[in-house]
């Protein structure tokens, strides 16, 4: 192995990020800490890795790893080529720094991905580790524009309705199993059986055995849990096989110019799910994905509630959405609450949804103080804004006049949204400008629209609703 060669810092010729209500922000905020990386490096090919996307370089990227954790922290340089890899830690100090031409992809192995103890779509569960993960570690950094690929379609179910023929007979062909109807494809029994139990959830009967299961239990690309002191800078990260990028109860996170791809037909491909963390910028990023994008979360139910962490304190700008299910995202899994959310100067363009809220009963957790200034929108499949917070059971809309019987007890279950504020919002084209459905017994409420222009095959409608102003806003032409 060659001497280790000291490098700057990797926070050297970045400006420090930081964030108060002195640069114009609604909320106070402190200042988001960098990482701090010793100065000196690695290079994979130090420990006998083989760029050639077929030799399995896991235990190169497990020595890499320690010689650095030995030496008190450092930059692990992956050069160009393609590098087949199992599941890979950071560790405290480290920098994973992928050069333009790198290009790591992650086995479809499933022996190297053993069923941990973790945290899923809000829940305490157990699944497969993920690909990229760090625990519990402080000062670690993803860098260079390089390519992270999951390898995800090994894993994910394949609905029909999603893909042309093409594309169906092509990834279908030879392998796996189709529901009774034809019209999903999994990757094998386990999953079939799993997912029928599961419903449309992904929390399967815990009866059945893990290893029969085992591609249902199929992990996030890249999980950071309990982490402090993060960087994600100009990578890619893509075709993972559920959510992309899941930052867990971290704290100091910055995220800038990254892309984040998924097909458009993965499912559960989400883009970033940032859940209950603290202190996070979000600048200069683009997201191409098969759910939603950019989404915030803060756990599920009781498991949520008990974890008591609330995602706040988070500046998202410059941001670019492409395909998605929404553009900016909050819930469903909200239970720890959200609050402090700036999100300014984006463009979603042709996603499902622009700005999307949701909740159910159950759930818990209040969101409240989110700001949303200069967003524009085109094309935009259903709602321009929603407030949708009624999933289950009989919507109180269709009720009967008169009947009050749908109406529940306002309790530590009852999820709460209001205090926010949408200015600058440009919305050219969407099934409808703004839909608001909140709960009987807690509207939404205090929510402030301004100077904002949507052009839409249908205008405003609220239900269960309460303190909702409209002050230079227009639809087709017409204001509000």
């Amino acid at each position: 192995m060659r001497l280790l060669k000291p490098l700057l810092l990797v926070a050297a010729g970045l400006a420090v990020l930081s964030c108060s209500k002195k640069q114009d922000l609604p909320f106070d905020m402190p200042e988001v800490g960098l990482p701090k990386i010793p100065a000196f490096s690695v290079t994979l090919t130090d420990f006998d890795a083989v760029g050639d996307g077929v030799t399995d370089n896991t235990e190169a990227f497990r020595k890499a790893f320690e010689a650095l954790e030995n030496r008190g922290g450092g930059k692990l340089v992956v050069p160009s080529g393609i590098w087949l890899s199992g599941p890979i830690g950071l560790k405290s100090h480290t920098e994973l720094h992928l050069e333009d031409n790198a290009i790591i992809v992650f086995s479809t192995n499933q022996d190297l991905y053993p069923i941990i103890d973790t945290n899923f779509e809000g829940l305490d569960v157990r699944r497969c580790l993920s690909p990229l993960y760090a625990d519990g570690q402080t000062d670690i950094a993803i860098t260079g524009k390089g390519i992270i690929d999951g390898n995800g379609a090994a894993w994910r179910e394949l609905k029909r309705r999603k893909v042309g023929d093409d594309t169906w007979k092509a990834m279908t062909k030879g392998h796996g199993v189709l529901s009774e109807d034809g019209s999903v494809w999994y990757p094998d029994e386990g999953y079939r059986r799993a997912r029928l139990t599961a419903g449309s959830l992904n929390y399967q009967d815990q009866s059945l055995p893990e290893d029969e299961i085992k591609t249902f239990l199929r992990p996030v690309m890249v999980s950071l849990k309990n982490c402090e002191r993060v960087l994600l800078k100009d990578a890619t990260f893509q075709n993972s096989a559920c959510w992309n990028i899941h930052p867990l109860w971290c704290k100091d996170v910055t995220i800038e110019g990254i892309t984040v791809r998924n097909p458009h037909y993965s499912t559960n491909g989400d883009g970033i799910d940032i859940e209950a963390c603290e202190n996070v910028i979000l600048t200069g990023s683009s997201f191409d994905v098969g759910d939603d994008a950019i989404c915030i979360k803060s756990g599920k139910d009781a498991d949520g509630r008990r974890h008591a962490r609330k995602c706040r304190n988070l500046v998202i700008t410059d941001c670019t959405v492409y395909h998605g299910h929404g553009g900016f995202v909050v819930g469903s899994e909200m239970s720890g609450g959200v609050e402090n959310i700036l999100v300014k100067g984006c463009r979603f363009m042709g996603t499902d949804v622009g700005l999307r809220f949701k909740s159910t009963r159950g759930r818990g957790g209040l969101v409240k103080d989110i700001w949303c200034e200069d967003i524009y929108m085109k094309d935009i499949v259903t709602y321009g804004v929603i407030f949708n917070l009624y999933y289950a059971g009989v919507a109180a809309t269709e009720l009967k006049d008169g009947d009050t019987s749908d109406i529940q007890p306002v309790d530590e279950t009852t999820p709460e949204f209001r205090d926010m504020h949408f200015s600058g919002i440009v919305c050219s084209g969407a099934k409808q400008a703004i839909y608001i459905n909140g709960l009987p017994e807690l509207p939404v409420s205090n929510i402030q629209f301004c100077n904002s222009t949507f052009a839409a095959q249908k205008g405003l409608e609220m239900h269960y609703e309460k303190d909702i102003t409209f002050e230079n806003v227009t639809i087709n032409g017409q204001e509000i």
